[in-house]
């Protein structure tokens, strides 16, 4: 066997070992690794169509990796402060919504959550105005059949940044950091929600508060 054959073998390994790797990180390490070993054995090897194929998935990888890092780093930051989907941006799509627009209703199929960049909506239901930095319909990824708990409709034009379940899923395998922070804003938004119906409860008619004598 010819030593130049050896990085053939080696970039075949690599390869066979991208496909055990848990997170996309390693993944992307690994696949790196044999996209360099397999393009010096293209070049030395003169394998014309290995070279090629590996100097196309060698800046597609680090591109990757980089993306991978950028959002590591953005969540860490994010866990010291204030909860924010900033980050979310290079991985979701952008949508313009007009005053008079429906979302979605309830009980409607939920397959994506929605990050206000601008404008006004209005969950009906519940009363509750959702402006800029706010998050639509991530309720429907942790409910029973995923399906919308509110019809919300849009009050005043604006943008927002659209993120499929399926995109969700994959980001948490990716970093579990990611699947704790939408935990905590899916509760940080039920304890609101819970408290504005408390109120409402206290403030409807024919409340009666209890009192310590209260049978």
């Amino acid at each position: 066997m010819q030593w130049v054959e050896m990085f053939g073998y080696l970039g075949a390994l690599l390869t066979l070992t991208t496909f055990s790797m848990k997170t996309m990180l390693h993944l992307r390490m690994a696949g790196i690794v044999s996209n360099l070993a397999f393009v010096t054995y293209g070049a030395m090897g003169s394998v014309y169509p290995v070279l090629l194929l590996h100097l196309t998935l060698l800046p597609l990888n680090l591109w990757r990796l980089r993306q991978l890092l950028q959002l590591t780093r953005q969540i860490e930051e994010a866990s010291t402060g204030h909860l924010s989907m900033d980050w979310l941006r290079p991985f979701s799509r952008r949508k313009a919504v007009h005053a008079g627009e429906t979302l979605f209703k309830q009980g409607d199929e939920a397959a994506e959550f929605m990050f206000v960049l601008s404008g006004r909506f209005r969950a009906v239901e519940a009363d509750i105005v959702l402006k800029q930095g706010e998050v639509i319909g991530e309720l429907g990824l942790i409910t029973n059949g995923h399906k919308r708990t509110q019809t919300v409709v849009c009050d005043q034009d604006g943008q927002l940044l659209l993120l499929t379940y399926d995109e969700v899923r994959q980001m948490y395998y990716q970093n579990p950091r990611f699947g704790f922070f939408f935990l905590e804003l899916a509760a940080e938004r039920l304890i609101r929600d819970a408290g504005r119906m408390t109120q409402g409860l206290e403030t409807a008619p024919g409340h009666v508060a209890s009192s310590p004598n209260a049978a």
